[in-house]
């Protein structure tokens, strides 16, 4: 969280105007290319820091990540952001605009907030399409206003190629992963820096390990497994898996696989890049009209890869993933493909003992090839 903020506080002083955007999968490009610096507000780390300031307006059974992303706009919020971007999502998170201008408001102080309202039906269906577009117009003219600019197709293009680079080179990554080549909380740290940094940084860094990692040979010799959750889990136990000579071949983790997959080809158009991009989007709870393809995409994914197992780390109190979670481990259970869910809670980060246990258990079940739970 230290790190997070002095970044932005880095940003902030030399000049950025930061946009704090929420959740994952927001329109980047877009406000990158009126000169804005988009930053995800997902993943801040422990978080627990923040609940005094959250508590107050979000309950405590709400998921770690709408009570610690809510104490962080309170508590740095004005000194740090010039405006806010939040779309539709899970029931909680679509409630915070009001809940953080109310927070803000109190303390006397205040984030202009744009919005952006996806559509709650697939877009290969009639009329969602032409209702995202509408939406975006609106959120263009906005951006307008806000910064005294006028859209430019070009500038657009540009942003859309940085970001389509950036996609590509997380997805280089990823495959270093599967082979061995970096363990896989090297690749987590890596890949999820890039909710916090600006687009270009994020690329020299990943072009570095990249180019540096590419000529080493891969070793994927241990137990291929497949991991995902809303969150990554702390990093001690993707460090567990490692150790355990579990090789993550793929992963479902919504700032990972979920948020890099897709690839749309760079074009001066926002209104088809962005419709693109949600149609093929890998499909996630905080995108309601794909929820329903989930199982069949992970199940898919996980024998694609060769996947003896599949971990999934449950972000505590996350009802959207929770709800799906059953059918999930049964499907992959019908495939042959074995299962461990492991529910992560923030206090759970001062004791990771028995999640290393498990992990460990699990590891040698799918080495030994034993069928016990």
């Amino acid at each position: 969280m230290g790190d997070i903020l002095e970044t932005l506080k880095r940003y902030r002083a030399e000049g950025s105007r930061l946009v704090g955007c929420f959740p994952l999968y927001g329109p980047l490009e877009l406000f990158h290319s009126f000169g804005l610096t988009p930053v995800v507000l997902w993943g801040l780390g422990d978080g627990r820091g923040y609940y005094p300031a959250s508590d107050a307006h979000v309950q405590g059974y709400a998921c770690s990540v709408a009570r610690a992303l809510t104490g962080f706009v309170i508590e740095h919020g004005t000194a740090l952001f010039d405006a806010l971007f939040m779309y539709n999502a899970c029931d909680t998170l679509r409630n915070l605009p009001e809940i953080l201008s109310r927070a803000l408001d109190s303390r006397g102080g205040h984030i202009p907030m744009f919005r952006l309202h996806l559509p709650a039906i697939p877009l290969d269906r009639a009329h969602a399409a032409r209702y995202l577009e509408e939406r975006l117009r609106g959120l263009v003219k906005a951006l307008e206003e806000f910064t005294g600019r006028s859209f430019s197709g070009d500038a657009f293009m540009a942003s859309a190629t940085l970001y389509e680079r950036r996609r590509s080179l997380c997805r280089g990554v990823m495959d270093l992963r599967a082979r061995g080549g970096i363990p896989s909380a090297r690749a987590a740290r890596i890949i999820e820096l890039g909710n916090h940094v600006e687009v270009a940084e994020h690329i020299a860094g990943l072009e570095e390990v990249v180019g540096s990692c590419s000529g080493l040979p891969g070793d994927a010799r241990g137990v291929r497994v497949m991991a995902g959750g809303i969150q990554a889990p702390p990093l001690e136990l993707l460090d567990a898996m490692d150790s355990s000579n579990l090789v993550t071949v793929a992963d479902d983790f919504a700032t990972m696989a979920r948020t890099h997959l897709a690839s749309v080809s760079p074009r001066p158009d926002p209104h088809s890049y962005y419709t693109e991009l949600y149609l093929h989007h890998p499909p996630c709870s905080t995108l309601l009209p794909s929820a329903d393809a989930r199982l069949g995409h992970l199940v898919s994914r996980a024998k694609a890869s060769g996947a003896r197992g599949f971990i999934l780390f449950g972000e505590k109190f996350c009802e959207y993933e929770y709800f799906e979670a059953p059918q999930l481990l049964a499907a992959m259970e019908r495939e042959g493909v074995r299962t461990l869910f492991l529910e992560i809670a923030p206090e759970d980060r001062e004791n990771l003992a028995q999640h290393v246990t498990r992990i460990e258990a699990f590891a040698e079940m799918l080495q030994d090839g034993s069928t016990g739970g």
